[in-house]
């Protein structure tokens, strides 16, 4: 994720970072430029007496407004997504402290302490890759008997939770936790879970199929017949126009499909890396 200053103006307005959409679209805004050249120049030269374009100018009015309230909701969609991600690993951050804090208190052998506060750390990273493209078992603090029993596991952040109940079962069953004791910090554990699951919806469900295809087709259909309504009105200008409206109404879809899977490593996804190292600053 990108770390900015949102009231320095010039710095937004004048940066040209490489995740900035025009990035992205720079060769595709060529390519609108020039059809948009090639179109002016066959109705000026060709149909010059074509007078029922001139009244086009209003129906692609009206259609401009319809496919920006379809954009809007398209990208406060794909925020809504992106900002209960961010919730659910604040969540994440406020179980581990409260775990972490819980254990020191209640448990007082040492060792069990160290155990369960690594694990805590390891569920954190194991979540944040396996939101991703699989958990990398390498970056996990395991003891070869764990790395042993998690490298067969198809989902990582359960087991690790496993490995943790398994533990504090023990200590219920030695006497050193009692059931209340247990159940406190069973609290946080199912949070974990749910944490978890709620990720994995975010990351499962895409926008419906059919929607996105109707929305890039009316896009794409919008852009392409542009000049028709504009080169009557401003000749050669509209090609200026029809591109300047392409960069608009393509980065807002861009921008919605980058961030409604907020759990990459993109720009604007969520700064789950700099989360989970704060997690184990906070435990270990």
């Amino acid at each position: 994720m990108v770390n900015y200053n949102p009231k320095s103006w010039a710095t937004l307005i004048f940066a040209f970072h490489k995740s900035d959409t025009f990035r992205v679209l720079w060769k595709e805004i060529i390519y609108i430029g020039v059809f948009t050249l090639v179109v002016a120049y066959l109705e000026l030269n060709y149909f010059p007496n074509a007078t029922f374009l001139n009244n086009l100018i209003a129906v692609y009015s009206l259609i401009g407004f319809v496919i920006s309230l379809l954009l809007v909701f398209r990208t406060n969609t794909a925020y809504d997504r992106w900002w209960e991600g961010r919730r659910k690993w604040g969540e994440i951050v406020n179980d581990s402290r409260n775990l972490s804090v819980k254990i020191s208190s209640l448990i007082c052998n040492n060792e069990d302490k160290l155990f369960l506060n690594r694990m805590i750390v390891n569920y954190a990273y194991a979540t944040k890759e396996h939101l991703r493209k699989g958990t990398k078992i390498e970056e996990l603090e395991l003891t070869e008997e764990e790395f042993s029993t998690l490298s067969k596991s198809s989902h990582v952040p359960m087991d690790i939770l496993k490995i943790i109940y398994t533990r504090l079962k023990l200590l219920k069953n030695k006497g050193e936790l009692s059931e209340e004791e247990f159940l406190s910090l069973d609290k946080n554990l199912n949070n974990f879970l749910d944490c978890t699951g709620a990720c994995e919806r975010i990351k499962n469900t895409p926008i419906p199929y059919s929607y996105s295809l109707f929305i890039k087709k009316f896009i794409f259909i919008y852009v392409m017949t542009l000049p028709l309504a504009f080169v009557n009105h401003f000749g050669y200008f509209s090609a200026l126009i029809a591109t300047f409206v392409f960069y608009i109404l393509v980065s807002m879809e861009v921008l919605a499909e980058e961030i409604e899977d907020p759990f990459g490593s993109d720009d604007n996804d969520l700064p789950i890396e700099s989360i989970c190292e704060r997690i184990k600053k906070d435990l270990i």
